[in-house]
């Protein structure tokens, strides 16, 4: 028989996070959001597709599947 162990975890996208755009980003937020899932004990992070919606504004409906969202870059990671 295996064994599972139990795990937990969060859904949310970063767009969630606050961010100087309106939008949240893969940057700062988003590493303080990891700090404190670990504190929680959380283990698992899904998150909604992140292509650039297409028509509708839909994560499902992209115009690639493997283009990523420019919006969700850090600008101010990138730039330091």
């Amino acid at each position: 028989m295996t064994h599972l162990t139990r795990r937990a975890g969060l859904l949310l996208h970063p767009t969630s996070f606050p961010g100087p755009g309106g939008i949240g980003t893969l940057g700062t937020e988003a590493l303080q959001f990891l700090d404190f899932m670990v504190s929680a004990g959380f283990s698992l992070w899904q998150i909604l597709p992140l292509t650039p919606p297409a028509a509708g504004n839909s994560p499902y409906s992209a115009y690639s599947a493997f283009a990523g969202n420019p919006l969700l870059i850090d600008l101010n990671a990138l730039v330091s």
